[in-house]
């Protein structure tokens, strides 16, 4: 019996079938979070660098090699001969700024710091493998690492570039596996990691006005000057603003005296003939004003939208740290992020504020070569330990344009190489027997100094195998010193590797 006014009481089976309702609805939420931690987002926590887990192995584990595409060895081991403790040693200084170092007192760069946990064993790729090693009597499993780089390509690539500064991209377009990633100035890795050494040699290239640890080929940003009339041409055709046919009437009186763009005036470089041009003459004269009228009919969302689809304004996917390329910084007020129609007319021939990576337009030259599709580029192509290894393969990372468009950007670029007016821009690029294609680029910097020198291309032009991108910092013309050197390594890659 209950008495009038009493609160009424809930059965004390409803209440308990409640609260194991909730418990059970919390065990599954904390189980389906182990789960996605532990095996989706397994591999993530596993490679980074700050993972204390990674860090403790790297203390501990003897590293596996890394070695190229025909399997030389790049990054072994050593043992300090007073410690016993392993230390890593290097046979190329060519590769020094794509592998790196690792050391326990300036820790890890390059390959070494971002597949630090393939190489030291806490991960081989298989999120489910990852997992049930952690209850094994030795989890690690060093990874052998294999690179898709040529090292007679790398070397030769350094050498090309001598004592100046710059960068050399190389890389199959149809699968989008790095041959060549050059940077000088180079350093002595070795001696970095060599306990005797390790400390003075660290502060010396630490300290080095040239900055030897800075990887140019990703994280150098650059004026790209006239390489980059390959994006304006990509987002043009591309969007339907223009065709291959388009010309504009006002051109070849501008060709004399300039085009004026909100009372700036876009000149022409000498030389350049008073006439009407089309996207295959215009990239062949390397014409500045048809490239700035093309870009403005364009306008700065397209031309911004589509430097977006080759990686433009991101950090590229990519087996080591990547600068962001940017067409325009963004600021303005104006469509793209543009300041006004000056900034953008500017911007389409390869000034204004556009800056690039060379791997960005290695990626560019890449995207035309393989139809306009663009495929992740990646170093790494495979990994090995003792318990199997994993074949790292082609991926597709966008279709940036029509096949039917980047066939008549290909048709521009190849003229721009080998006609008689092209090869007075490209000196040198030609393949001999080899079709080949490219854009010379000449980045003025303002003040007394040379511009930078830039090459991009590809070939053979109906089957592309190799897609480069070359800037020498300072080099002057493109043609004195990135299209040379991009002939010649072109021609190396045909000689080592056939048609």
């Amino acid at each position: 019996m209950t008495t009038a006014g009493a609160p009424r009481l809930k059965p004390i089976g409803r209440a308990i079938s409640h609260v194991g309702l909730a418990l059970t609805v919390a065990f599954a939420g904390l189980a389906l979070g182990a789960g996605y931690w532990q095996v989706i987002r397994s591999p993530d926590l596993s490679n980074a660098p700050d993972n204390p887990v990674v860090i403790a192995a790297a203390r501990n584990v003897v590293r596996g090699q890394i070695v190229d595409r025909d399997g030389k060895v790049l990054a072994t081991n050593k043992r300090d001969a007073g410690t016993g403790e392993p230390y890593r040693v290097y046979s190329d200084r060519a590769f020094s700024t794509v592998i790196g170092y690792a050391t326990p007192q300036f820790g890890t760069a390059g390959l070494e710091r971002s597949w630090n946990a393939q190489l030291t064993g806490v991960s081989n790729g298989n999120p489910i493998g990852d997992l049930l090693r952690k209850f094994q009597t030795d989890p690690y499993d060093p990874q052998k690492l294999t690179l898709g780089i040529s090292s007679a390509l790398q070397r030769a690539a350094v050498a090309g570039l001598g004592d100046d500064r710059g960068a050399v991209v190389m890389l199959d377009p149809t699968t989008g596996v790095i041959l060549a990633l050059a940077s000088t100035p180079t350093y002595d890795t070795s001696a970095i990691t060599d306990p005797q050494t390790s400390r003075n040699a660290f502060a010396a290239v630490r300290d080095a006005a040239s900055k030897p640890l800075l990887t140019r080929a990703t994280q150098g940003q650059y004026v790209p000057g006239s390489v980059f009339k390959i994006v304006t041409a990509i987002a043009g055709l591309g969007s339907g603003q223009i065709t291959p046919s388009t010309t504009y009437p006002e051109q070849p009186k501008a060709e004399t005296s300039g085009l004026v763009v909100g009372g700036f005036r876009v000149r022409e470089h000498a030389g350049v003939p008073a006439r009407s041009f089309n996207v295959a003459s215009a990239t062949e004269w390397s014409s500045n004003i048809w490239y700035a009228l093309t870009g403005l009919r364009t306008g700065g969302d397209n031309l911004a939208k589509f430097a977006e689809r080759m990686g433009f304004g991101t950090q590229l996917p990519f087996d080591l740290p990547t600068a962001r390329s940017q067409v325009t910084n963004g600021d303005g007020s104006a469509p793209g992020g543009f300041s006004d129609d000056t900034e953008l007319a500017n911007a389409s021939y390869g000034q204004g504020e556009t800056l690039v990576t060379p791997l960005q337009m290695g990626l560019v030259a890449a995207t035309v070569a393989n139809g306009g599709i663009l495929m992740k580029p990646h170093i790494v192509i495979a990994t090995t330990g003792r318990d199997g290894g994993r074949t790292i393969g082609p991926e597709q990372q966008n279709v940036v344009i029509a096949p039917d468009d980047a066939a008549a950007i290909a048709a521009a670029m190849q003229r721009a190489v080998e006609s008689s007016i092209g090869r007075q821009f490209t000196s040198g690029a030609k393949v001999a027997g080899v079709p080949t294609a490219g854009k010379s680029g000449t980045a003025e910097l303002g003040g007394s100094g040379a511009p930078h020198s830039w090459f991009i291309g590809f070939a053979p032009v109906e089957s592309p195998k190799v897609a480069v991108a070359v800037i020498v910092e300072r080099g002057g013309r493109g043609g004195e010193r990135a299209a040379p050197l991009a002939g010649d390594l072109m021609e190396l890659y045909f000689k080592t590797f056939g048609r």
